[in-house]
């Protein structure tokens, strides 16, 4: 099983980035599904997510109204779309994914949740 993410990049404030994941040997439909984030110093820290038994999303809190998570099952690619970026949101962004549909309106949000993680991308916000 393999997670394979997109290239991060450096962005100005305000800017957009979107990150990608594609999985390999594992069906995304069949799984939750989830990017995280870690700065320097801080622990990995759940960005948004999908359960993928309703279809729900979670944001956290820095990341609602901005942030967009989505699933492409036909291309097995996960996608954060990441808007009005912020020198806060400077941080390696890593997809993640479970075999776990969830219960509907549960949401898997510690990185212990999760089996298969991407490798990381590093999203560098300026101001």
């Amino acid at each position: 099983v393999q997670l394979v993410e997109s290239r991060g990049g450096l962005v100005q404030a305000g800017g957009s980035l979107r990150l990608s994941c594609v999985a390999s040997e594992l069906y995304l439909e069949d799984c939750s599904v989830a990017w995280f984030r870690q700065a320097p110093g801080a622990e990995r820290e759940i960005v948004a997510c999908i359960n993928s038994n309703d279809g729900s999303r979670y944001y956290s809190d820095s990341a609602k109204g901005r942030f967009t998570i989505s699933s492409d099952n036909d291309k097995n690619t996960m996608f954060l779309q990441m808007n009005n970026l912020k020198p806060e949101d400077t941080a390696v962004y890593y997809c993640a994914a479970e075999e776990d549909y969830g219960k509907p309106g549960d949401f898997l949000r510690n990185p212990w949740d999760y089996q298969y993680w991407g490798q990381g991308a590093q999203v560098t916000v300026s101001s």
